[in-house]
């Protein structure tokens, strides 16, 4: 009898053998990094346990890509270790990566199920060679009809006959069409090619999830799709966002990289928001207080130090001074920066008029009888999945294409356009000071290195020259120079890209207090939230106007899924005119600023009950893992793997599991 290996045999037994004992997945230790010799950070230990959702934040440059590519295992520390439980998975998609464009979109994500392709070839090759033996009485014939049942057990219970429908099903989530399945990778965009990536990634069914910035190229239909599929999900996430809204739904701990630490939150990102600022006054205090206690003593040093018979106290204060460690603030907040566009005149009454209009490219209809019309003052946001004329219809307007119907612009109308195309149409010889510096007028130009700062351009680099600049820090000068010319008609193309979180603030409250017009693209839902009053959906051909904030047109359409878009698209919708009272929605998640005492109070009792539910499912949940994998251990030996009895309570347990996994989503994706 050949010797038995369970690790060949059972990988995904194993795995879970291996995990039962403890929910800590990856411990981080003492780490440190460096580079060039300057510390990025140091001391850093925390640990990533089961099922957790972790939000990685910090200003640009902290070092969360760099900490994401570490517990990836691509980059090794200065210092310390990352101890992964054994047989822990982990899958990491980064910014930017190689992409294939040798195969069909529904070849590629196949690649993720390469294990029940190999499996399914062996139990083929173990069902030809039985086919080919006639000594059924044999040892060696038993055997193998032993490993044949055991491998396609195996097959079946890794779900090899339905793994197709789950492809379709999260390519259509990630706003794939079924027509595009059996096209070339090669035909797609960059950001459609990474939308192929994630699902690959999501496909693959990690223990642990390393995400950054997962919502860069997806729209707000495939966002809040991917939202409720990690919640549902059974992996732990780690994720790098820009998204506000993002991160409050899917995570539920901050992990804060500043000044070189890494300070754990154990809360979502808009309570943590008000620890941070609790801490910082707790800081300031503490290093106000420090450097009063520095200056008496260097006062005293300074007073006696000359004077024999104050000698040892004077060397007593020296080395006091010498021992005081120095408290470190966190990076200033300068999202408190307040910009406000230059005055500008006034424009006619309507500043866009839009009349039958329509476009198409061959024979490819992107959109057809437009008719809107945009008021003096009004601030709408153009939505929908990527390829259904958001930008082309803002080309349409900047008269960069033409177009079929009537397109009028009102009197005095003075366009700034930001969009990713204004990045290359910076002076490359100018330094990012000198850029900003020539558009700057009146008082605005004192403030010129606040400004800088508040969009990245601190210290040094605000003397760097633009044909040095990445594309996101081009794109981002480009954004402050809009913000500094005298506009009266704002057009935003996805204008949040390359800007974090407090950076997005300081444009946020300037789009605010503009007196003009703006149309806004973007996917970005927390960024829009309070920001415009009227939403035109792009979809099917068709431009809606729906008239409300974007979280009023997200209630009314009702979006709990991708497929639930896509129908009420096809059927037309509701009245797409229709007033948007969130009183008359579907229940969804409100802005505490929508909600008065009474309902926070309701809100809280309703959700202590439903983490309770949460609670008692995964338990439940936790149970029959260990159940399972106690009988997996037995099924390991050589003794029970041709026990038939143990396979069929192992099946009984699945589907249990299956179950209960199913029940643990639903209490998950209720508590939201």
């Amino acid at each position: 009898m050949h010797a038995f290996r369970p690790r060949v045999v059972f990988p995904r037994f194993l795995r879970k053998f291996a995990r039962k004992y403890t929910k800590r997945m990856i411990s981080v230790e003492q780490l440190k990094v460096e580079f060039s010799a300057t510390p990025l950070f140091s001391d850093v230990s925390f640990v990533i346990n089961r099922r957790e959702r972790m939000a990685l934040v910090g200003k640009n440059g902290a070092g969360k890509s760099t900490m994401l590519k570490i517990l990836a295992g691509l980059q090794l520390p200065t210092d310390g270790r990352v101890a992964r439980q054994r047989d822990v998975s982990v899958g990491y998609l980064p910014q930017v990566m190689k992409l294939s464009d040798d195969t069909t979109v529904m070849a590629e994500v196949e690649k993720a199920f390469g294990h029940i392709h190999e499996l399914r070839a062996l139990v083929q090759r173990l069902n030809d060679e039985l086919s080919e033996r006639d000594d059924y009485d044999s040892a060696d014939y038993m055997e193998l009809v032993e490993a044949f049942s055991r491998e396609n057990e195996r097959l079946q219970m890794l779900g090899a006959q339905n793994y197709h429908a789950e492809i379709e099903r999260t390519l259509c989530g990630l706003g794939f069409l079924r027509s595009d399945f059996e096209r070339s990778t090669c035909e797609f965009s960059g950001g459609w090619r990474m939308r192929i990536e994630l699902a690959k990634l999501l496909l693959s069914h990690h223990d642990v999830l390393l995400l950054d910035e997962p919502t860069n190229h997806l729209d707000i239909e495939s966002i809040r799709w991917l939202e409720q599929f990690l919640g549902k999900s059974s992996s732990a996430v780690i994720l790098v966002s820009h998204d506000r809204a993002f991160i409050n739904n899917v995570t539920s701990r901050t992990l804060e990289i500043s000044c070189g630490k890494v300070v754990d939150y154990k809360v979502k990102y808009d309570e943590y928001v008000r620890l941070r600022a609790e801490r910082r006054e707790s800081q300031l205090r503490a290093y106000e207080n420090q450097q009063k206690e520095i200056a008496e003593i260097k006062d005293f040093i300074e007073r006696f130090r000359y004077k024999p018979t104050k000698a040892v106290q004077v060397q007593s204060r020296i080395k006091q001074l010498e021992k005081i460690v120095p408290i470190a603030i966190d990076e200033i907040d300068r999202s408190q920066l307040h910009l406000k566009f230059p005055p500008c005149s006034r424009s006619g009454d309507y500043p866009v008029i839009c009349e039958s209009v329509g476009k198409s490219y061959g024979s490819h209809n992107v959109f057809s009888d437009v008719d809107l019309t945009i008021k003096r003052g009004e601030k709408v946001a153009f939505v929908g999945r990527n390829g259904e004329g958001k930008s082309t219809l803002v080309k349409c307007i900047m008269q960069e294409i033409d177009h079929a119907g009537t397109l009028r612009l009102g009197h005095n109308v003075e366009v700034g356009y930001y969009a990713q195309n204004q990045a290359q149409l910076l002076d490359d010889e100018l330094t990012v000071f000198d850029t900003i510096d020539r558009v700057a007028k009146g008082d605005i130009r004192l403030k010129i290195r606040d400004i800088l700062g508040a969009f990245m351009f601190g210290g040094e680099a605000s003397e760097k020259k633009v044909k040095v600049l990445s594309g996101g820090e081009r794109s981002r000068l480009a954004m402050i120079k809009l913000l500094l010319e005298p506009v009266n008609f704002l057009i935003l193309d996805e204008p949040t890209n390359h800007l974090d979180l407090r950076t997005k603030d300081v444009l946020k409250e300037a789009i605010l207090s503009f007196e003009g017009t703006v149309i806004v693209v973007s996917h970005d839902r927390e960024f829009l939230d309070g920001l415009v009053t009227k939403v035109y959906e792009f979809g099917g051909g068709k431009v809606r106007e729906w008239i409300g904030g974007i979280y009023d047109f997200l209630q009314k359409k009702d979006i709990e899924s991708l497929d639930t878009l896509s129908t009420s698209l096809d059927n037309g919708g509701t009245s797409p005119s229709a007033s948007l009272s969130p009183a008359k929605s579907a229940p969804t998640t409100l802005s505490e600023g929508a909600m008065n005492y009474a309902e926070q109070k309701e809100q809280a009792k309703l959700r202590r009950k439903l983490e309770q539910t949460v609670r008692k499912a995964e338990e439940r949940v936790e149970h029959l893992e260990s159940e399972m994998a106690d009988l997996e251990a037995e099924m390991a030996t050589p003794e029970g793997a041709g026990n038939a009895q143990l396979f069929t309570r192992h099946g009984e347990l699945r589907k249990q599991l299956e179950i209960a996994e199913e029940d643990w989503a639903a209490a998950v994706e209720a508590l939201g």
